[in-house]
């Protein structure tokens, strides 16, 4: 039966949905203002910018959620949901048609909640406001019009460019720009006011692009499945995968979000922020239920003709996701309870936390005592964790062979990369540059060979399921697609791996741009994820399990290393012998009164990148020398088996095919081996 049959006439419309939803986001947008705005009430000799913005802020924010939300919905159905070729379908032009509409909403309503915020901080009528040298001001100074400015910005490019779009390639751009384009509205507000904000406004992002890809994933879903589209029982199957992980998002930055915001447990029943809080979650906790129904019921029905059940369900979940987005804008203009306390120190409000206690001598016992946890690297290895084990598991249930030091090498990696994120090593970091050079060289020279050695990219290839002959291409097949695409074979070839991975830290440290990533949290967390993953490529491409582009010989790799790291010492040298001190404005401003001066703490800097730079290459060449040795006596044993085949009653020949196969191995790509 055709899904068109399924769905049926008497299914919801995509029309009638949106005429549901809006006066329910209305009513909770209204209702949760005014329950916020009770609780705080208006201070006394304090001049209000009047009715038009104290109820236009709220009702333009909502308006831009909606269309942000829709926005990126349109954009996952056309790139993640819908199957399709490279070049897009009809299908897909009119998913980006949408997505452009959406945007060029969610640009104009951006950029009116600027002009509000700024009416309502001035206190001001906007007819006030609205002079081009004032807006230019507030853009340009003050963090909540810049964030409007990017995201409005971010919105008409997409607008504007969007409806062009005629290759999978860059859908996928205009996605990773829409989700971009949420980012910076975690960085004002209630987050980055918060004591941790650094945290804060982690938790945050990832709250906000956990719930814009659930709900505008489910609003286009909806509207394939109504209009019967062939492909609905297959974009929701992806949708339910995609939604999980959504949902874990969104409820662990919340969580995260709420602990940090609250003083108590106690202010979620007696604040208005907290009551608004609980029934957030409560929205969230039935939308995972219905979800989970979803996935065991509604899913095999609408392959069986069960559309109208699908929709059923699916126009609830949607009603309470306007309750959920009601909700949220209310907490948005709700201040959390405050607890009256010292006020914070300077340094406190460059690192997000106290000033750490003075380190002291040998054994530096702070350095494992003193913990601030950091949402990205918390939920990074988290995920990256469970996906591994859940992989394992599936191959063995199987019958499959995994080897342990692999399962052992992987889960070493992520526990040093939570040391050296969120222990000592994070907090004194960001106050000495000695640790921090620490940081980074366990960040980028230690945990890369644990993980590489993990072989993920080889699990995955082989727990994957394999998309059927004339199905679309599965994330097995996405995955087979990017270790092999362009892009991959041009940074992975060991010139520009060993540039990016030695040069990458000349151009941060020897500019300005060290400086400028110390000083915000956002900068700093990109200078560390790009210190890992410049290390990632390094050592996968000396030591790599996992199947890839065209590698050179063992031989050839291991001059790759010996060439790469005279280099990492010249590094070391230069920081050491340097009179110029590095960031000195950063290393000024957090005023550490302990420890070494800055000039020592530099040297110590260099000193550290020289020390820690050894041990990681001998420990590479190790594996390198094993990993010839094995291959060598694999390429022996296949050499036998041709023997005992008909070659044994002529040594030479079986010489001579001996030395072909050492010849073959090191001209094969590592595309025709088998994931071991």
């Amino acid at each position: 039966m055709p899904v068109s049959d399924r769905a049926g006439a008497g299914g919801p419309r995509p029309h009638r949905l949106l005429l549901v939803a809006a006066p329910a986001v209305a009513l909770l947008v209204t209702a949760a203002v005014v329950a916020g705005a009770g609780a705080t009430g208006g201070a006394p000799g304090i001049v209000d910018a009047g009715p038009l913005t104290r109820w236009a802020l709220p009702l333009s924010r909502t308006v831009a959620d909606v269309s942000a939300v829709a926005t990126v919905g349109a954009l996952v159905l056309a790139v993640v949901l819908l199957p399709g070729p490279r070049r897009l379908t009809a299908t897909h032009d009119r998913a980006m048609l949408w997505a452009s509409a959406a945007a060029g909403v969610w640009a104009v309503s951006s950029a009116a909640v600027g002009v509000f915020t700024l009416s309502d901080l001035f206190a001001r009528p906007v007819a006030d406001v609205l002079e081009p040298a004032v807006l230019l001001d507030f853009v340009t100074a003050d963090a909540r019009g810049t964030a409007a400015a990017l995201t409005a910005g971010t919105a008409a490019l997409l607008a504007t460019f969007g409806p062009g779009v005629t290759s999978a390639g860059w859908a996928r751009f205009w996605l990773s720009a829409a989700l971009a384009g949420l980012l910076p509205a975690a960085f004002t507000g209630h987050a980055a006011g918060s004591a941790d904000h650094d945290s804060a406004v982690v938790s945050l992002a990832v709250h906000l692009v956990g719930i814009s890809v659930w709900v505008g994933g489910l609003i286009f879903l909806l509207v394939v499945v109504a209009r019967g589209h062939p492909d609905a029982p297959v974009a929701a199957r992806r949708f339910s995968a995609l939604a999980g992980a959504a949902l874990l998002a969104t409820g662990a930055g919340g969580v995260i979000g709420a602990a940090i915001r609250l003083p108590g447990w106690g202010d979620l029943f007696s604040s208005a922020y907290g009551r608004l809080l609980l029934a957030k979650t409560a929205a969230l906790a039935l939308l995972g239920l219905a979800g989970l129904w979803h996935r065991r019921r509604t899913l095999a029905a609408l392959d069986g003709g069960g559309g109208r059940a699908f929709l059923r369900l699916a126009v609830g979940e949607l009603l309470l996701m306007a309750a959920a987005m009601g909700l949220a804008v209310g907490l948005a203009r709700t201040p959390p309870p405050v607890v009256a306390g010292p006020v914070p120190s300077r340094a406190e409000e460059l690192l997000g936390f106290p000033m750490p206690p003075p380190l002291g001598d040998f054994p530096w016992t702070p350095l494992l005592t003193q913990w601030h946890f950091d949402p990205l690297f918390a939920f990074g290895t988290a995920a990256a964790g469970l996906l591994y084990t859940v992989g394992v598991r599936r191959l063995r249930a199987r019958g499959d062979h995994w080897p342990a030091g692999r399962t052992v090498s992987w889960f070493t990696g992520l526990a040093v990369t939570v040391l050296a994120t969120m222990s000592g090593l994070a907090v004194y970091g960001k106050v000495m540059f000695g640790v921090h050079m620490g940081q980074h060289m366990v960040l980028a020279m230690t945990v890369p060979i644990l993980l590489v050695l993990g072989a993920p990219a080889t699990l995955a290839l082989r727990t994957l399921p394999t998309a059927a002959k004339g199905a679309p291409p599965g994330p097995r097949e996405l995955l087979v697609r990017l270790l092999h695409s362009r892009y991959v074979t041009v940074v992975s070839h060991p010139v520009v791996a060993s540039v990016l991975f030695i040069g990458s830290a000349f151009a941060v440290y020897y500019t300005p741009l060290f400086e400028t990533l110390m000083r915000g949290h956002l900068g700093h967390m990109a200078m560390l994820v790009h210190f890992l993953a410049v290390g990632l490529l390094f050592f996968w491409v000396i030591i790599g399990i996992d199947p890839g582009p065209r590698r050179p010989p063992h031989l050839g790799r291991l001059f790759v290393l010996m060439l790469t790291m005279p280099f990492h010492s010249w590094f070391s040298i230069a920081l050491m012998s340097s009179s110029d001190l590095l960031a000195e404005g950063w290393w000024t401003a957090v005023g550490r009164t302990w420890g070494p001066s800055l000039a020592d703490d530099q040297y110590n800097a260099g000193a550290i990148a020289w020390a820690t730079g050894d041990i990681p290459v001998l420990i590479t060449t190790i594996i390198l020398a094993a990993q010839w040795v094995r291959s060598d006596a694999r390429e022996a044993r296949r050499v036998d088996r041709r023997i005992d085949r008909g070659d044994a009653g002529d040594p030479l020949a079986a010489y001579n095919a001996y030395l072909a196969a050492l010849h073959a191995r090191d001209r094969r790509t590592a595309t025709t081996r088998r994931p071991s």
